[in-house]
């Protein structure tokens, strides 16, 4: 599945940094720097995020989850968008339903708030992003394209629908 997401990805963005802690071989094997948490007590999701901004030489990244295949192809302008017409820290992609805070645009400033945040023992996202200036960006005319494929089970429905299958 990282293989979908990184074409996606590829045509948006200048660089690909990947956040793994396991399999880390395999991810380097794509050809892009592979970091990983520095902790090692794989904090979630904001830990990679805390990585990728610090590993990075861009006034803001965008984030996506490894197990979302669907991604649509304009997330990062839309995020750009969203968040240079609000002026914001960050933006996250909606749904129409409800916030996918993986998949955002952040300023890499934001780095050491994010340490600060984790060392403090926090780790919801959503936590984290009310203490910045956020913005929303809409989805809601394909919150499909969000989608995370966690179990097999659902990788089975995944292909079945995108091949047409009852």
């Amino acid at each position: 599945m990282v293989e979908f997401v990184l074409d996606a990805l590829r045509p948006c963005v200048a660089n690909i940094i990947v956040n793994a802690n396991r399999n880390l071989d395999r991810y380097a094997s794509f050809g892009y720097p592979v970091v990983s948490d520095n902790d090692g007590n794989f904090l979630g999701p904001l830990a990679g995020m805390l990585c990728g901004a610090r590993a990075a030489d861009t006034e803001f990244i965008v984030t996506a989850p490894c197990d979302s295949p669907l991604i649509p192809s304009d997330l990062t302008e839309r995020l750009y968008n969203a968040r240079t017409k609000a002026d914001a820290d960050i933006c996250v992609a909606h749904d129409g339903e409800r916030a996918q805070p993986v998949f955002s645009l952040m300023r890499t400033a934001l780095a050491e708030s994010m340490a600060a945040f984790l060392k403090a023992g926090e780790r919801k996202i959503d936590r984290w992003y009310a203490l910045h200036q956020t913005v929303y960006a809409s989805f809601a005319d394909k919150p499909d394209r969000l989608l995370n494929v966690n179990r097999i089970s659902e990788l089975g429905d995944l292909e079945s629908k995108l091949l047409g299958s009852p």
